[in-house]
């Protein structure tokens, strides 16, 4: 990145907000250190903190593996830069994201995929199997979207929100999985386990062997099990400062 894109923005805004976009850059890192990127065609979202209805995402066009906190981007809820950035952003992630926060006061973070494992799961009829316990962790909380196309059409975003609901995952048909939550861990949590949870499906399934699938009962226990410490505020703050260590020792300068 040339000398322009690494001028630091920490001077202009307020404490809350910078922090919030080191949260957010480290996301992004994150995102390529699982090979959860697509070039620059998903995307990871954060409310800035305080009244104003704005929100963080990727500036369109840069890699995340170069995504710092000072060269996210932030608009408005109709989709205005602000302040002025010398990048874009991409209208269809601009679509759900925007969607997502406007509807969901509760979420802070919002977390768009196109994962190999992710999409042939949204591909399938039947979705998300409960034949693991990374499935069973967040399979109650999985709703799904029927696939409209690229998501530039401002119309979808009231299907989109009405089939999200009150739950903080979704697999969008033929498209991909988004994760939502009101801390950066538990965003990233829960889209860790349904990602890994796709990812075995797909092999098991690959295998051809008979799969053994839990019924509702077992499926409700383990979600319980799980979603206690996804909850739980002295489990976030730790478990995200030992992430966001991971970062910095594998990811240096993200929160530049």
């Amino acid at each position: 990145m040339d000398d322009v894109a690494n001028i630091s923005v920490k001077d202009q805004v307020t404490p809350e907000e910078w922090e919030a976009r080191c949260d957010l850059a480290a996301l992004y890192r994150l995102a390529r250190m699982h090979g959860w990127d697509d070039l620059f065609f998903t995307h990871i979202s954060m409310r800035v903190p305080g009244p104003d209805e704005h929100f963080l995402i990727n500036p369109f066009g840069l890699l995340f593996e170069d995504v710092t906190a000072s060269n996210l981007v932030k608009v408005d809820i109709e989709g205005n830069v602000l302040p002025p950035s010398r990048y874009g952003i991409n209208p269809a992630g601009f679509t759900i994201h925007s969607a997502i926060h406007e509807a969901r006061p509760d979420v802070k973070v919002a977390m768009h995929l196109h994962t190999d494992d992710g999409v042939a799961v949204s591909a399938q009829k039947r979705g998300l199997l409960p034949i693991s316990q990374l499935a069973m962790n967040v399979m109650k909380d999985v709703t799904y979207h029927d696939y409209e196309g690229i998501a530039l059409d401002h119309e979808e975003k009231e299907r989109l929100v009405a089939d999200l609901g009150e739950h903080n995952l979704m697999i969008l048909r033929n498209h991909g999985t988004l994760s939502t939550g009101d801390h950066p861990f538990n965003c990233y949590l829960r889209m860790y386990l349904l990602e890994r949870a796709c990812a075995v499906q797909t092999k098991a399934q690959g295998s051809g062997a008979e799969l053994i699938e839990w019924g509702e009962e077992m499926q409700t226990r383990v979600y319980k099990q799980g979603e206690e410490g996804v909850s739980n505020e002295l489990f976030l703050g730790i478990a995200w400062a030992a992430v966001r260590d991971r970062v910095n020792r594998e990811s240096p300068g993200y929160d530049q």
